[in-house]
This record gives structure tokens, C-alpha cells and sequence, in this order.
């Protein structure tokens, strides 16, 4: 049995909950709801809902697209990169299913409420195929080749295996599955997606298959987290989340995300911030790529590492965080930049 002051873990994000902030809520069955994956614990006691990504919407629309073909589909359930199955309700019928992408309680998400649609066709071949509403890569620095659909290889992981355990479940050898955003191409010059060099439409993303909460509130109490901790790695994204464990394995990771502004780290703290160069830099280097002829950090940092841009704003960065080390890192976790103080 369940000793009731046994740490608490995150399952999507890896963190261990404070005691206090359990004791600060009084919301029946707490610990199931954390453990579920679907809800995220504040430090003042408050539970937001993380939503659903592309991905993870796109594997439902994609499965249920494959079901359908047999039967009529109301509801699937599939995997995520964090190891947690979900269902989500979808409208399967003859080989068409429509998703509808759930962002929790994020109060920015753009996507909230966007339609995602899986067409199958059965077929010797499993294939899936990007249509209509999702972006194409155009320029370098992204984690795909140029001209390709804007999928993560997380995201189309998830995807595959959610068609493979459609064809499993319904006895089908293969299908070819078509993907699409009837709303994608319409929505996308809302989003940063054209300044990093996704055109013509959305991305397909999910490294863990959900989105994260978002409120004013969220980035102070996990910067409060940050400063309660001795040895703690600040990273600004999932891809920087999942490195940072494996280069500091000593160490708490964090994932802050763009709020490089809430840190308060004490001189003390044995700190690292490790990331993927774009938030890092422009954070300490607003106008890093003015003149520089580059689109994004992330296209300069990997074409020209030691451009004399990135050294300036890394000087900046020592003036901010005198006692910090610094490490940017590639979207594959290769070391860009140490700087160690």
C-alpha cells in the first residue's frame, strides 16, 4: 500500500512534487489525477489540464481513419511518446476520420480547436502521406531535411504505431493513410512557423504527445522550483528537457520554456542553462540575426558556429548569469557552445 508521503512523479515531465504544494490542494484523488499524465500540479495547490498536440490528435484522426474503414469509429485510443495511452473522441466513417485537437488549459494556443482529418484507403503498403494544411521545411536549423513535411519523427512515430495497431485491430494487412489541416495554411501565418521556415502550412509536433498548460502563474511557480533547487539544469524546450538529463544527469532539469526572464538563480546554486540556441540567444540578443542574412538562430548556429553574433550575445549572457554554465546544444543534443564559468 501506498505510503501517503511517498513522492509524487510527473509522468510526462519527470518532475518530483513538492509535498507542500500537495498539501496546498485540497482536490479529491490528487495523486490520480497527476499520475494520469493529464494534469499539472502548481505551486499554490492548483491543477491545470495539459491538452492534446498535432501528434497525438493526429494519431487518433489517423487510427480511427483505418477503424472506420470496418465499422463506424466514435472513440480511439493511442499511444504517446510518454509512454501514457489516451483516448480521444473522433468522427470515424468509411475510411474518413476527423479529430478535433484538445489545448487544455494553455490560454495562447492557436490551435485549439483545429481540425485534423485521416483519410485511408486499404493498401499492400503502410503509408502515410502529408496533404493539404501541413507546412513544408525551407530553410536549414529545423530537425527536418529542406522540402520535407513538418513532422517530427516523434510525432510520426506516434503516428505509424497508432496505424499499426488500427490495422492490428481490425485485420487489415496495410493503408495508405493521408493526413491533413483543412484549416492548417489558414492558421499557420498566425503562428512563428513562417519566421522559422515552415511554409504553406502547420507542423506536425508532440515529443510527448502533450501540451503543456500554460498561465501567468505556471512560469512563476516553476521558477520558484528553480531557486528551492542546489543543482538544477534550466532548459527551454522538450528536445533541451530530454539532453539536459543525459548531460547532467546530477542534476534537476527544469523545462522553463521562453520565461528566460523569471530566472532568479542564487550564486550559490550549482546552474546550468542547456538548450537549443534560438530562445537562449535572442533572450540574452534580441537582434542577433539583424544584418546577419539568417532567418532563424537556430539556421546560423548551424551553418556557422562560431558566427562573432552568437559570441556576443553568449557575452551577454555571462553578464546576466556570471555564476551559469551555458550549453547549446543541437536538435540530435551534439554540443554547439559550452560556457563554462
Amino acid at each position: 500500500m501506498r505510503k501517503a508521503d511517498e513522492d509524487l512523479i510527473d509522468p510526462v515531465n519527470g518532475y518530483h512534487i513538492p509535498p507542500l504544494w500537495l498539501e496546498r490542494s485540497n482536490i479529491p484523488d490528487i495523486r490520480e489525477k497527476i499520475e494520469s499524465g493529464m494534469w499539472v500540479l502548481l505551486s499554490d495547490g492548483q491543477l491545470l489540464r495539459r491538452g492534446y498536440t498535432t501528434g497525438t490528435t493526429a494519431a487518433a484522426a489517423c487510427k480511427g481513419a483505418v477503424m472506420s474503414l470496418r465499422s463506424p469509429v466514435e472513440e480511439v485510443e493511442v499511444p504517446t511518446p510518454a509512454g501514457i495511452r489516451v483516448k480521444l473522441a473522433v468522427h470515424g466513417r468509411k475510411g474518413s476520420c476527423l479529430a478535433i485537437k484538445d489545448g487544455g488549459d494553455h490560454e495562447f494556443d492557436l490551435t485549439n480547436g483545429l481540425e485534423v482529418l485521416g483519410v485511408a484507403m486499404q493498401s499492400c503498403e503502410t503509408e502515410i502521406v502529408a496533404g493539404e494544411g501541413i507546412g513544408r521545411i525551407t530553410r536549414k536549423g529545423l530537425w527536418i531535411p529542406i522540402g520535407k513535411p513538418a513532422i517530427s519523427q516523434s510525432a510520426n512515430r506516434a503516428i505509424h504505431d497508432a496505424i499499426i495497431e488500427g490495422l492490428d485491430e481490425t485485420g487489415l494487412s496495410g493503408a495508405r493513410v493521408e493526413l491533413s489541416l483543412p484549416r492548417g495554411r489558414k492558421i499557420a501565418p498566425l503562428t512563428h512557423n513562417p519566421e522559422v521556415g515552415v511554409e504553406g502550412g502547420l507542423s506536425i509536433l508532440g515529443s510527448t504527445g502533450f501540451v503543456e498548460p500554460w498561465n501567468e502563474h505556471m512560469g512563476e511557480c516553476t521558477a520558484e522550483k528553480i531557486a528551492d533547487l542546489d543543482k538544477v539544469v534550466v532548459t527551454t524546450g522538450r528536445i533541451g528537457l530530454r539532453y539536459s538529463r543525459v548531460l547532467f544527469p546530477n542534476h534537476t532539469a527544469v523545462l522553463l520554456g521562453s520565461r528566460l526572464d523569471l530566472l532568479r538563480l542564487r550564486p550559490e546554486q550549482d546552474s546550468v542553462v542547456c538548450g537549443l540556441p534560438g530562445l537562449i540567444l535572442r533572450w540574452a540578443l534580441p537582434d542577433i540575426l539583424q544584418g546577419s542574412g539568417y532567418a532563424t538562430v537556430g539556421e546560423m548556429a548551424q551553418t556557422d558556429p562560431g558566427d562573432p553574433a552568437i559570441d556576443r550575445a553568449l557575452d551577454r549572457l555571462r553578464g546576466r548569469l556570471p555564476k551559469t554554465r551555458i550549453v547549446l546544444i543541437d536538435r540530435i543534443g551534439r554540443v554547439i557552445r559550452d560556457v563554462i564559468p
